[in-house]
């Protein structure tokens, strides 16, 4: 069971259907905020919720960036384990490494069967660059969740810069300037939201763009975030869940210790 074979394809769909089973369904909110053209969708990863939000509920078609290494049998182990259970305890690792290798075939499955655009960030990052274009060109949108292991806020993590690029080459295959839409995704209030859009500007240098780009999505979705109801926010690192941190910023919470 391994790559976009028929028999995958067969598994794929029953585990889908099991997982929207069982997985609440979501409320979307905002969808104004969408561009009638294709666009770039980023939100907070909040572990598997995003991608899994994004696959069952999105509206409209849509493509979802997947790291390469979790569609590849031999890549699988390694990566899951750095990126999703390398902070568990350290008398419990052992069993989480294990499980590694177990998901390794299933995640093969899922990942080539979905709506996914590999990622890679060595020297087939190209590759994940046009397949982008091609998918916005075919007239999809393309939902990213750049989060990485740095705290930003209490409701995202730092975000990686480079997929802002992507705007670039589209600018160049099209003529035409991409918009970033942000996008909150809040489980524990079975939510999806959408913000104001941002268009990437050509005249500007790369890293510009970059810079602007990111610093307006991720104040965008938190502004996202602590507009809805107090809630726990499911963070990108997989931490323990008594850890999760609240919408509220302190200031609220001082202001409400106080009766301001």
């Amino acid at each position: 069971m391994t790559g976009k074979t028929r028999a995958s394809y067969y598994v794929y769909r029953a585990i889908l259907w099991m997982v929207r089973t069982v997985y609440p369904r979501i409320e979307i909110v905002g969808t104004e905020n969408l561009p009638q053209e294709p666009a770039l969708i980023v939100g907070n990863h909040a572990q598997m919720n995003g991608p899994i939000a994004s696959q069952l509920y999105f509206p409209g078609k849509q493509y979802t960036w997947c790291a390469g290494q979790m569609m590849s049998l031999p890549e699988v182990p390694a990566y899951a384990f750095a990126d999703f259970w390398s902070e568990k305890p350290s008398y419990i690792r052992w069993l989480y490494k294990i499980l590694s290798y177990l998901i390794a075939p299933l995640s093969v499955c899922v990942f080539n069967n979905a709506a996914t655009i590999p990622v890679y960030h060595d020297a087939r990052a190209i590759s994940t660059f046009k397949e982008t274009v091609h998918k916005l060109e075919e007239g999809a949108s393309v939902v990213i969740f750049p989060e990485h292991g740095v705290e930003y806020n209490n409701i995202v993590y730092d975000f990686q810069t480079r997929f802002v690029d992507v705007a670039s080459l589209y600018h160049k295959r099209t003529g035409q300037e991409l918009a970033f839409v942000p996008m909150y995704i809040a489980p524990r209030l079975h939510k999806m939201v959408f913000g104001k859009p941002i268009t990437y500007c050509s005249t500007n240098s790369k890293e510009e763009e970059r810079q602007r780009i990111c610093r307006y999505l991720m104040e965008e979705i938190t502004a996202l975030a602590r507009a809805l109801p107090p809630h726990t926010v499911v963070p990108y690192k997989n931490i323990a869940k008594k850890d999760y941190p609240t919408n509220y910023t302190p200031e609220a919470n001082a202001d409400e210790k106080t009766g301001c």
